[in-house]
């Protein structure tokens, strides 16, 4: 008998000990971590909300921004809400940058609503609306280092597998319509690729499915948390998720964080119009009665002045132009859809284009032949080919192999006369009324002038945000001396102006304004600056007159 009493206290005190460490394992739900609980962590009804996210985080709407993009916006969100450092590192970064916010607010106004019926139509999270800030600022023509571009920043082969067209005519990544659905449907295959892990799904959009793949294998194989935010990620993917949820956050929290939000109604601003052929962006413009640099905002995909000769042909309309552009296209006898000597010299320079492609990459050196004989016969410098080459001297021999760079002359450089740019302290100014959607940088892109001239003639900053109405003041003398109008009094035939590359800037941007091609632009520039534009640099434009 008093053996079982004892087994029996026995038993009844492991029961005991059991029943307190099992209490005290248990996490407060008041204590605070600054990372998220890692997944093995997290209780069920968590980890449904995590992988499942349209439970919906509700916010209170204010009343200003009742029938707004804002509200719809905000309908939309999904993602939890999540306390982290990083997340509150970048979302004072923001808070102490408003000017930047109202811009990229301005830049969104043409794109959000056709966003929202992408995002919308995938069922995938609202937050997702907000990636182009983090991704290009809102620019549709922004372009990086690592051969990305658009307002999605699609790599070419990316771009490709996701239906986007890329040409010497025409980039759809720079597409607003066309990458606005491909990147909502990458984005949703990623969702469902890490089972409604939002998280990872952004993160391998940042940083590659596979790469994101192999950071949680090695987790696993430490024994180790996969959660994002336990994962070993380089800083711009660590940065990236953070980034988004940071400004979600303040446009969830507007008036809480003093952010105004700009009013853009809850209607379409532009409506896609299949034009049926080859059209002429200017031509298209005027039938649209809409100045040219708000239609080419709407339609930045295309790298001549009319839409590519094989398509596409959708274009998108402001929507209360809509109407009256299909009338007056209807109207508009079939060949004058296209300036045909302005298609003629596109066309042949892009045979010129193709043609400079197709030159061998290696040449081998025959005998008599010099160093400058065979970079005058490769359009390209001696310089360039020891460089590519390693070569200590311009000494050759026959049968030696040679690597060609790409080429580098620009054609007619005997007929160059470059143009003097005013002193813009003494030039004559004109005075503009700023118009709505209007920025500091983008009124400086229309007179071809830098942001800070703007700023410092109308003695504001950089971070000012314009307003509308606003008289601002404008020198015009620095315009001229690179306006191809202005150019057309010369009497010399053609004129080298060298640009100066400004923040957003693309060649096909460049182009447009001096009404030559991008394949000109790059056979007048070397490959390593008209491949990466980056503010400040030259590039040779040469104008016939």
């Amino acid at each position: 008998m008093m053996r079982i009493n004892f087994n029996r206290s026995v038993k009844l005190l492991s029961v005991l000990v059991f029943l307190i460490a099992t209490g005290c394992s248990t996490t407060s739900k008041d204590s605070f971590n600054d990372r998220p609980p890692a997944s093995s962590e997290l209780d069920n009804s968590y980890v449904r909300h995590a992988l499942h996210p349209f439970g919906k985080q509700k916010y209170t709407v204010p009343a200003k921004y009742k029938n707004t993009v804002w509200e719809r916006l905000l309908s939309l969100y999904s993602l939890p809400e999540i306390e982290n450092e990083r997340i509150n590192r970048e979302l004072n970064w923001y808070l102490r940058h408003p000017a930047y916010l109202a811009r990229v607010q301005q830049r969104a106004e043409p794109y959000l609503h056709l966003i929202l019926d992408e995002v919308e139509a995938k069922n995938i999270p609202g937050e997702l609306a907000l990636l182009p800030i983090v991704e290009s600022a809102f620019l549709p023509e922004a372009y990086s280092k690592s051969d990305a571009s658009g307002l999605w920043q699609f790599i070419p082969a990316t771009g490709r597998l996701y239906g986007l067209q890329q040409n010497a005519w025409y980039d759809g990544r720079r597409d607003v319509y066309a990458s606005t659905k491909a990147a909502t449907s990458f984005l949703k295959h990623l969702g469902e690729t890490f089972d409604g892990d939002w998280h990872l799904a952004l993160a391998s959009y940042n940083y590659g499915k596979g790469n994101v793949r192999k950071a949680i294998e090695k987790n696993e194989n430490l024994n180790l948390a996969t959660d994002y935010w336990s994962l070993d990620l380089p800083k711009e993917t660590a940065d990236y998720v953070p980034r988004l949820l940071a400004v979600a956050k303040i446009f969830a929290n507007a008036d809480k964080y003093n952010i105004n939000l700009q009013h853009i109604p809850n209607k379409p601003y532009c409506e896609l119009v299949d034009v049926k052929s080859q059209l002429d962006l200017n031509k298209a413009a005027e039938l649209a009665n809409t100045p040219l640099n708000e239609f080419l905002k709407l339609n930045p995909g295309f790298n001549y002045s009319s839409t590519a000769p094989q398509g596409p042909h959708h274009l998108l309309i402001p929507v209360d132009k809509a109407h009256l552009f299909k009338q007056n296209l209807a109207q508009l006898p079939y060949d004058e859809r296209v300036d045909l000597k302005r298609y003629h010299n596109e066309t042949m320079a892009q045979v010129r284009h193709d043609e400079i492609q197709t030159l061998p990459s290696k040449h081998k050196v025959k005998a008599g032949e010099s160093l400058a004989s065979i970079a005058d016969k490769n359009n390209t410098t001696t310089k360039s080919i020891r460089q590519a080459n390693h070569l200590a001297s311009n000494t050759l021999h026959s049968g030696m192999l040679l690597k060609m760079p790409a080429p580098q002359k620009a054609a007619a450089p005997q007929l160059a006369v470059k143009t003097k740019t005013a002193n813009s302290k003494s030039a004559p100014s004109q005075v503009y009324i700023v118009k709505k959607g209007d920025t500091i940088w983008s009124i400086a892109q229309k007179f071809s002038v830098s942001d800070k001239d703007v700023a410092e003639w109308n003695n504001i900053t950089l971070k000012t945000a314009v307003v509308l109405g606003q008289k601002l003041t404008i020198k015009t003398a620095s315009q001229q001396a690179v306006a191809p109008r202005a150019v057309a009094a010369s009497t010399t035939g053609v004129h080298l102006i060298s640009y100066t590359v400004k923040q957003g800037d693309s060649l096909a941007q460049i182009s447009r304004k001096f009404n030559v091609s991008v394949a000109d632009l790059r056979k007048w520039n070397p490959p390593e600056i008209s491949n990466a534009l980056t503010p400040g640099k030259k590039l040779k434009v040469i104008l016939n007159t």
